[in-house]
């Protein structure tokens, strides 16, 4: 029999806040991806003659699987531990991006930013943000949720501008090229320096007691040998966790989320500020400046998280992103004015701010499973982003601008706002 875990307060770092490191570098080098579909839409439209709903397809399929790869992913990280799922997560990547700079049809840009990235990036989603914490933290837990979260925000901080000079001084297939470099460089950190559990080291979660990590740890090694795989054990912990109302409020919450940022400001701002006669440079920086605050909107709504209702946190974030969506229109011009400035530096700071009361909510209501819980939830986040990036272009086509788009998310922002601050507070565990 396993003795207990020794406690690690003789050390100077906790081993936790090594693995929230290269975690934090795993989402950044995997974040290129979430910055291209903005720049290169208008490259390839004028390259290749597709219309802006057949390359919005593509997206779409891409951020489809970014969402329902996470619960599978999340059930696969339990069985087979976060070094493996990840090392393969940022290869798939890699290859899809590097591939795709050889495309000449539409169905093949499907299949390399569709298919392939798709299922390398979701299974790096936010889900692996929720694993980590639940193996590595018991203190902090908030704080950290928000300083991962912002990884991927980070990224576009640093391959936005990159990816947009890329693209105007050599073209959009250097700009594909330097993902699947960024995702690549990442993988020997990840082999070396990812751990699965605190058992490999032979101690315990970040503020956990050794007899409270020995149960963790039997409550994870009882999950694995349950008998079910990791797609019966995502199909399990969905079909119990959706008898609960709580779990389609979130659900609800998150696939509106997602349709308000990735699927329609992280896919068409730039495009819709072209319209308007801005250079895509410009808008490309105005995005980056959104990753910017982002990391603070993120990492300040961790900390709000450990201290305050995050029903209460949900319901303020999307109020204020809906009245942001609602004078965008307004301030759109060929010229930067400063209103706009101030609409990106909000919808920054508000940008993933969602992430840590979702997924705080996620774990109190249903325990153990809440990684798997927050997959399904943020699968409904990507299914709401896709049909977002694909209505919203289709929108553009059919009206030549974006308008009644950015007033149906800001409609829909307020339904999200109420969803969140109706959540019951009866906890009920899933295990």
């Amino acid at each position: 029999m396993r003795g207990l875990p020794s406690s690690p307060q003789s050390r100077r770092l906790h081993p936790a806040w090594i693995v929230a490191g290269v975690a934090f570098l795993a989402l950044l080098g995997a974040a290129g991806f979430r910055a291209a579909p903005g720049v290169m839409i208008v490259p390839l439209e004028e390259e290749f003659g597709w219309s802006r709903t057949s390359i919005s397809v593509a997206v779409g399929i891409n951020i489809l699987l970014f969402g329902l790869v996470a619960p599978f992913a999340a059930a696969l990280m339990e069985r087979f531990g976060l070094r493996r799922v990840t090392t393969f997560a940022l290869l798939f990547i890699s290859a899809g991006s590097a591939l795709s700079i050889f495309v000449t049809a539409s169905w093949q840009l499907i299949l390399t930013w569709g298919i392939l990235i798709g299922v390398g990036s979701g299974s790096m989603a936010l889900v692996f943000v929720a694993t980590v914490v639940d193996r590595w933290f018991v203190a902090k837990r908030g704080l950290v949720i928000g300083i991962l979260s912002a990884g991927s925000a980070t990224g576009q901080l640093i391959f936005l501008p990159l990816m947009a000079a890329l693209v105007d001084s050599g073209g959009w297939r250097q700009a594909s090229l330097l993902i699947a470099l960024a995702a690549l460089a990442v993988v020997p950190l990840v082999l070396i320096f990812l751990r699965n559990s605190p058992a490999e080291l032979g101690t315990t979660r970040l503020g956990e007691t050794p007899e409270a990590s020995l149960a963790q740890e039997r409550s994870i090694a009882a999950a694995v040998s349950s008998g079910l795989g990791p797609a019966r054990r995502a199909i399990s912990v969905l079909v119990t966790s959706s008898r609960n109302p709580t779990f389609w409020a979130l659900a609800l919450g998150f696939a509106i989320c997602g349709a308000s940022t990735n699927g329609l400001v992280g896919v068409h701002f730039i495009p819709s500020t072209h319209d308007h006669g801005m250079p895509e440079s410009t808008a490309a920086s105005l995005l980056a400046v959104v990753g910017v605050f982002d990391i603070l909107g993120t990492v300040l709504s961790g900390w709000l998280t450990d201290r305050v209702n995050p029903r209460i946190l949900l319901a303020i974030y999307y109020a204020g992103r809906g009245i942001s969506l609602l004078v965008l229109p307004l301030l759109l011009s060929s010229t930067l004015q400063p209103s706009l400035i101030i609409f990106i530096v909000f919808y920054g700071l508000d940008w993933v701010a969602t992430v840590p009361p979702t997924i705080a909510l996620c774990r109190e209501v249903f325990g153990e499973s809440g990684p798997i819980v927050f997959g399904w939830v943020f699968a409904a986040h990507q299914i709401g982003a896709a049909l977002a990036s694909v209505a919203a272009g289709f929108v553009r086509d059919a009206t030549g601008e974006y308008t009644w788009a950015w007033i149906a998310a800001a409609l829909l922002c307020a339904v999200a706002a109420g969803v969140s601050i109706s959540i019951r507070r009866t906890p009920e565990r899933v295990h």
